[in-house]
């Protein structure tokens, strides 16, 4: 009897301390994360429009400009309806009488036409610009998918804020470009769509960093797994010498449903504490449009800079953490093209807003829509 108690104890104290650990285990994983949220405000529809002769359309990318209180936009136009450009936007946000906050009106203000470095503008089809990010030194880094079919390689430059010349060229890996030699580099319309920037410091002579992504796996990187292997890229641009690659993450894109045309990771946007962003993840089918807010961590992500290939066994990478913050689906709203995200301008009520909008693709049967949230930093977890 003795010896059936002692093992009935040894059990019940083994249920006891397994039931304990398992949240620990849990709490563990969410404290890597910062407490935030995200609450959506309003929705507003661009009209359609011309602008100095141009199409205002193929918005597929925002930037805000905290001093200005400006939006820059980028169309992704591959100069076929106009020369390569980027607008600049305001957003007449107030807080109504009921105390909702609402977007009063949108206008755009200006557009600047991108410059190739002798000056000239980008000839049709030879430029598919995605993403744009406001740097500290007053200008813009904007990222191209190139056009592999037609040997147009992919970049990421940055262009004078005024003028939109172009004056620095990041250095692109060579796994990212396409090689007559071997399969590799950017597939077909999925390249350097996310573009965003992080900076310590106000002083535009100070270092800052710079990440990019691939809206989904490289050539090299395609496998049988449900979730597509991205690569995102990490850079530090220095006032003087050329940007330098500090490391390189493996991003999981979410699988996509059966009756999905098109799924990639559209938008990066990195936060004030570093090493966190937000990533947003967007679905085409035949159901409609459908995208996902998460917030991803970096934390002990392994640095896949030198990882040829991800066809092989991956189980030894650790991959960048993330999590859902929130589901546009839940809106209730007959959403389009999502493809642009910001932090913008300060809410009336003190919050830093995050802003949305879509790219219309030059279709009379889509529309510009800005979409409109409070994100909200809650306290520590």
């Amino acid at each position: 009897m003795q010896s059936l108690r002692t093992f009935l104890i040894c059990i019940l104290l083994s249920l006891i301390l397994t039931a304990c650990n398992t949240p620990r285990q849990v709490l563990a994983e969410e404290r890597m994360f910062l407490d935030l949220s995200l609450e959506f405000l309003d929705y507003y529809k661009l009209p359609k429009s011309t602008f100095q002769n141009t199409t205002v359309g193929g918005l597929s990318a925002i930037t805000y400009d905290r001093q200005q209180d400006n939006y820059y936009v980028l169309s992704d136009d591959r100069s076929n309806y106009g020369d390569a450009r980027f607008y600049t936007l305001n957003l007449d946000i107030k807080q109504q009488d009921t105390n909702k906050i609402k977007i009063n009106n949108a206008t755009i203000k200006n557009v600047t036409f991108l410059l190739d470095e002798a000056g000239n503008r980008y000839s049709s089809g030879s430029i598919d610009p995605e993403g744009i990010a406001l740097s500290p030194r007053k200008t813009v880094f904007i990222s191209s998918e190139g056009d592999p079919s037609k040997n147009i390689e992919p970049f990421i430059a940055e262009f004078e804020l005024q003028t939109g010349k172009k004056k620095l060229n990041i250095p692109l890996p060579e796994r990212y470009l396409k090689n007559p030699q071997t399969e590799q580099g950017i597939q077909e319309n999925l390249g350097f769509e996310s573009l965003t920037l992080n900076q310590n410091s106000l002083l535009k002579d100070d270092p800052f960093r710079l990440f990019t992504a691939t809206e989904s796996a490289l050539i090299q990187d395609i496998n049988s797994e449900p979730e597509a292997r991205i690569r995102l890229l990490h850079y530090v641009i220095n006032p003087i010498g050329r940007p330098i690659i500090v490391s390189e993450h493996m991003y999981l894109l979410d699988p996509s449903q059966p009756e999905t045309i098109s799924n990639g990771l559209t938008e990066l946007l990195s936060l004030k504490t570093e090493g966190y962003f937000l990533s947003l993840e967007r679905t085409f089918g035949f159901t409609g449009v459908g995208a996902k807010i998460y917030q991803v961590v970096v934390g002990n992500a392994t640095d896949t800079s030198t990882i040829k290939s991800f066809n092989d066994n991956v189980s030894n990478i650790q991959v960048l953490k993330k999590k859902l913050l929130f589901n546009l689906a839940d809106l209730g709203i007959d959403l389009d093209n999502i493809e642009g995200m910001t932090i913008g301008s300060r809410l009336p009520d003190g919050n830093p807003s995050l802003v949305l909008i879509t790219d219309d693709n030059f279709n009379e049967e889509q529309e510009t829509q800005i979409l409109l949230f409070r994100l909200k930093e809650n306290s520590a977890s």
